[in-house]
């Protein structure tokens, strides 16, 4: 028997290896096929089919904020200012000097955003200027915090207005709102000063920017009211201690006229030699001031527990739907890779904004360097026409000059594209070889026992 010659059997393998190993790659053979170089300009083109990305659910845009329901604080008891008579004349005991600083925003005080013009800012903080066109302004809540749509809550308390209007602008700008702006006090209720006894009208006098000094607020508060003057005493509570001077001595030193007057003094006017109707009055203003405190301990506990549980509610209806996007419950959009890439699978598209060729690639390591052909990258797009349901552009980026990897950042992926990528001749090749030669030598090892 004739044994078939060695380089008989190679070629015999070798014409067999055409059918053994085929080649992925784009081919146009047909009309409804285009190949698209992708350049700088055609980019342009490519991009202009419209896309919508999926949004995350609304509670991930949600914030625990403030509670729109949460009580407010009881209304204290009305303090009882009674007229009083005639006392003789006191020692006089002025009060130290007072250097309270600049204004510091408290509990109840109301701030005003204010835009520079209507035709920019105004769209941008829309939601800000309705709820102020609403509440004539945003009120410093009990834990010190204002609360804005769309923002959220912004502490302010214990701040100068410089300091507040520097938290607002890195508010805004963390919400990426545009942050022109100007802050203003619109109300002044978190410091006070409060004026009984023989006055015109017993009143509380918010103090402000501007300093407040005594003979202002006993003015506004009209005035000492008494039909014998040279018997009235003027007493000042403050921390604890108690200041007095006669009103004839009030009138002739300038100084004791302008006793600059700080938040929670009281001042009481006089006319009897005994204290013991002051001190109930001064007693009575400690009581309030306590029932205040406690009433705002309070609403500020309920305002935290529904914060809490707001806060909770998010993060399971947030964790809720994580869980469904890892169990692939949620409907989402993706790109296939597909080729000499890294790691061939899916990329899924984000939510709330366009990707980008570059971030499909890039995602999962990128195409393979060492088999990938850079010059030949590939986007196939079919077409939306459902009466053209076969026609497919197949957008070519030509990367092997790496300059053009910049067109892959600009490139916006759209729902279904196919990104492929063709293998380097010598990959090819070595594939070729890597199926023949375990054939070729078991064939030869065969025509040789026979």
């Amino acid at each position: 028997m004739l044994k078939r010659p060695l380089f008989g059997i190679l070629l015999l393998v070798l014409g067999g290896c055409g059918a053994a190993y085929i080649t992925p790659k784009v081919i146009a053979d047909d009309d409804r096929i285009q190949v698209l170089s992708l350049t700088a300009e055609s980019v342009l083109v490519a991009n202009r089919s419209s896309y919508e990305p999926k949004q995350l659910p609304a509670g991930f845009f949600q914030n625990a904020g403030g509670a729109a329901g949460a009580r407010s604080i009881s209304a204290a008891p009305l303090p009882s200012l009674n007229e009083q008579s005639r006392p003789p004349q006191a020692i006089t005991r002025a009060p130290p000097a007072a250097t309270p600083g600049p204004y510091r925003l408290g509990v109840g005080d109301v701030v005003l955003i204010a835009t520079k013009s209507a035709g920019t800012t105004i769209e941008e903080l829309s939601g800000l200027l309705a709820a102020q066109n609403r509440r004539q302004g945003y009120t410093v809540q009990d834990d010190g915090a204002i609360a804005i749509p769309d923002v959220g809550r912004v502490q302010l308390g214990g701040l100068t207005l410089e300091e507040a209007e520097a938290e607002m602008f890195q508010k805004l700008v963390e919400n990426q709102i545009d942050p022109s702006f100007s802050l203003e006090i619109a109300a002044f209720n978190s410091k006070r000063v409060s004026i009984g006894g023989a006055v015109g009208k017993p009143t509380i006098v918010p103090i402000t920017l501007i300093p407040l000094y005594l003979d202002e607020a006993l003015s506004q508060a009209g005035g000492v009211d008494s039909s014998d003057p040279d018997f009235v005493t003027i007493r000042l509570y403050r921390d604890g201690a108690l200041y007095q001077f006669s009103l004839n001595e009030f009138s002739r030193r300038p100084k004791l006229q302008k006793t600059r007057l700080i938040a929670g003094d009281s001042i009481f006017v006089d006319t009897e030699f005994e204290l013991g109707k002051a001190q109930a009055y001064f007693a009575e203003q400690i009581t309030l001031a306590d029932f205040r405190r406690q009433g705002r301990i309070q609403a500020l506990a309920e305002l935290n527990t529904e914060i809490t549980l707001r806060r909770a509610a998010l993060t399971e209806t947030r964790d809720n739907y994580q869980s469904r996007i890892a169990l692939d419950a949620v409907d989402r959009d993706y790109v296939y890779l597909t080729g000499e890439v890294t790691k061939p699978g899916r990329f899924a598209m984000p939510f709330g904004r366009k990707a980008t060729l570059a971030d499909a690639l890039y995602s999962d390591g990128g195409f393979s360097a060492e088999t990938g052909n850079p010059a030949q990258i590939y986007v196939l797009r079919g077409s939306p026409d459902p009466a053209n349901v076969g026609a497919v552009t197949a957008w070519h980026l030509d990367a092997s000059n790496a300059v053009n990897l910049i067109v892959a950042t600009r490139m916006e992926m759209r729902p279904n594209d196919v990104i492929f990528i063709a293998e380097q001749p010598i990959t090819r090749w070595n594939r070729v070889v890597q199926q023949f030669v375990p054939t070729l030598i078991s064939t030869g090892v065969a025509a040789a026992s026979n």
